[in-house]
């Protein structure tokens, strides 16, 4: 008879549930709009480490809740069983991820509290508007994830929104320029969202959910993911190009070839598998430009 699989230990099905590898989303806005404001305040170390690690509390609250709202409405029914999936593979109790949800973004309110307490009140307003951008995207009587509106909502809050307010905690105010170096990180987030939708299109049009991909099918949405990747190095390269004093923002073309090869692949791809691989490309083609950015931007402020 053969032996069952072990079962992964508490840690480590905590680990799958927080999805890690989807936390350059919330870890590469701070790190470039911190790095931006280098150029024109004293760094505020505390307060920076305060907003990346309750940027993180609340993309993993997002993910919990993902988790918890499938489940609860649909019994992850139709779904293939992902490594994430902790309450259907009997990992996690529906108890326990609602426990984990409430403690992550509590911690994400004390934390952004905290900065609201040096900085103002801007940064109370973001903070409530992303908290509850991150719960309605997947829980609710109506996520806005099912409707459609998933990439846009994506766009905005884990580009300029992020961006931006990583800038505010720094120097208290905001720019252009934050917004428009928002805008290749807000592409390849919105990338990213978009092939895990375009994976699941069948999935999804069986449980009702209409997400953009949905709506376009699988052609159309190689082309809009390709649309976003290219957007996202025009706009670094236009940077470079135009503002002298952030001419190290070039730095974050280095991985544009893995990019063409991210969106060759896609046009390649043809089962889940393959769709996986790419996710895991696209968002460390994510964090890697966000890291090489954030890197010309400080050398640039320095």
């Amino acid at each position: 008879m053969a032996a069952s699989p072990a079962r992964p230990s508490l840690l480590k099905s905590w680990f799958w549930a927080a999805r890690p590898f989807s936390l350059s989303a919330s870890v590469t806005p701070v790190l470039v709009g911190s790095a931006l404001a280098l150029g024109d305040v004293d760094p505020r170390w505390l307060l920076f480490a305060v907003a990346l690690t309750a940027s993180m509390a609340i993309q993993i609250g997002t993910n919990l809740t993902d988790e918890y709202s499938d489940h609860r409405k649909h019994g992850d029914a139709g779904k293939l069983l992902a490594p994430h999936k902790v309450i259907q593979r009997g990992l996690l109790s529906e108890r326990a991820v609602l426990v984990g949800i409430l403690t992550v973004f509590g911690y994400g309110i004390v934390g952004g509290l905290f900065i609201v307490s040096q900085t103002g009140w801007p940064i109370l307003a973001i903070g409530l508007a992303s908290v509850a951008a991150a719960y309605l995207y997947a829980g609710g009587p109506y996520p806005v994830g099912n409707y459609g509106i998933g990439e846009p909502v994506v766009f905005v809050f884990m580009g300029p929104v992020m961006v931006m307010g990583a800038y505010y905690v720094q120097a208290e105010t905001v720019t252009w320029t934050g917004f428009v170096v928002s805008l290749p990180i807000a592409c390849i987030v919105t990338a990213i969202l978009h092939c895990n939708n375009l994976r699941d299109i069948a999935e999804d049009r069986e449980v009702g959910k209409r997400s953009i991909a949905a709506a376009l099918g699988v052609t159309a949405s190689r082309w809009s993911y390709g649309g976003l990747v290219a957007a996202a190095y025009a706009t670094i390269a236009v940077l470079a190009a135009t503002q002298t004093n952030s001419a190290w923002v070039a730095l974050g073309l280095l991985p544009a070839p893995w990019a063409v090869n991210a969106v060759r692949k896609l046009f390649q791809a043809d089962d889940r598998m393959a769709m996986n691989h790419i996710m895991v490309r696209s968002a460390k083609l994510h964090g890697w430009t966000g890291v090489t950015m954030a890197m010309g931007l400080a050398i640039a402020g320095i």
